[in-house]
């Protein structure tokens, strides 16, 4: 009888955010202007190279911290419900939520009165595409502030987005989506308001972006449906390519399809869909960001995998600036 195969810790939290956007130039100065991220690294997306595929992070690139993105030109508004990311959730230092409210009103961002979610304060806003965001106001968190050199002047450090704080997925069916989560990943289910269902990572090292709420509303929402302002996919972390592997395993016992190991140059991935219906990857920590660029020169350039360095004149001029 084969011998089943158990992962030396639990997953540690969220390693990314992959979403669409309709337009490359009012993305980067969305999410690098006014929220303070640092483009980490501009490349293609791999199986479309006629368009970017840009990576949004803190100072270092850091797994947690990275909101990426496929900017398609023109791209039609994606529909909200089941089988969908609800929204993505930022962690911000305590009493960060104030200086946020300032700095939408003045930018003329629309946001949500702040309200409470397991006794944090939330600030609800969207982005350029209508892509649902929250910052999380943590009361007592220790994650501490941003780094300096990742957020314009205008965003005190003790202000910042210091990484993920979680997802909000909506699922047609709770159980079976519930159990990926404790019985395979790990996690530890922590609470529930009304049809939300809280879990949080439990795996050593647990990091930014430890927490998955699951919104159980099987009557209220249609089926999602993909396009700009929507959630891709939610990639989760795995330390290296071994532990990886025995995630790979754990995911077929559990009775999904997985694809094969994949190499994305800055980590490795697989891709399979949750039992509500949500693309979910597993990447690597490593190799990182830096693989292929000094850290302070991090997002500068155009990066390309080798593969495709041969196509750069044609691809290069098939995409927008993304600066004046």
């Amino acid at each position: 009888m084969a011998t089943e195969v158990r992962p030396t810790a639990g997953i540690a939290g969220l390693h990314h955010v992959t979403a669409i956007a309709s337009d490359a130039r009012a993305n980067l100065r969305f999410y690098e202007g006014v929220l303070g991220l640092r483009l980490v690294k501009q490349t293609v997306n791999f199986d479309d190279p006629g368009t970017y595929h840009l990576y949004f992070g803190d100072a270092h690139g850091s797994p947690g911290s990275i909101l990426t993105f496929f900017p398609w030109a023109g791209a039609l508004p994606g529909r909200a419900g089941t089988g969908m990311t609800m929204a993505t959730a930022f962690a911000v230092p305590p009493n960060a939520i104030e200086f946020w409210m300032g700095r939408f009103a003045d930018l003329a961002i629309d946001f949500e009165a702040p309200s409470e979610r397991y006794g944090d304060d939330v600030l609800r806003f969207k982005d350029p595409d209508g892509l649902p965001l929250e910052l999380i106001q943590q009361k007592g968190s220790e994650r501490g502030t941003a780094d300096p050199r990742a957020i314009p002047p205008l965003i005190p450090a003790d202000a910042a987005i210091t990484g993920f704080h979680g997802v909000s997925l909506c699922v047609a069916g709770y159980e079976r989506s519930a159990r990926l989560l404790t019985d395979v990943f790990g996690y530890a289910f922590v609470g529930q308001e009304g049809e939300r269902f809280r879990f949080q990572s439990s795996g050593a090292g647990q990091s930014a972006g430890s927490y998955v709420d699951l919104l159980c509303q099987p009557d209220t929402l249609v089926r999602g449906r993909s396009g700009a302002g929507t959630v891709h996919h939610v990639a989760f972390r795995a330390r290296d390519e071994e532990q990886q592997l025995q995630w790979r395993e754990k995911v077929r016992e559990f009775g999904l399809d997985v694809t094969p190991v994949l190499d994305r140059n800055y980590f490795r991935s697989i891709y399979f869909r949750e039992p509500g219906g949500v693309l979910y990857e597993i990447a690597t920590d490593p190799p990182g960001f830096a693989a292929d660029e000094a850290l302070e020169h991090l997002g500068e350039t155009l990066k390309l995998p080798d593969w495709l360095e041969p196509r750069r004149a044609s691809i290069e001029a098939r995409l927008p600036a993304l600066r004046d």
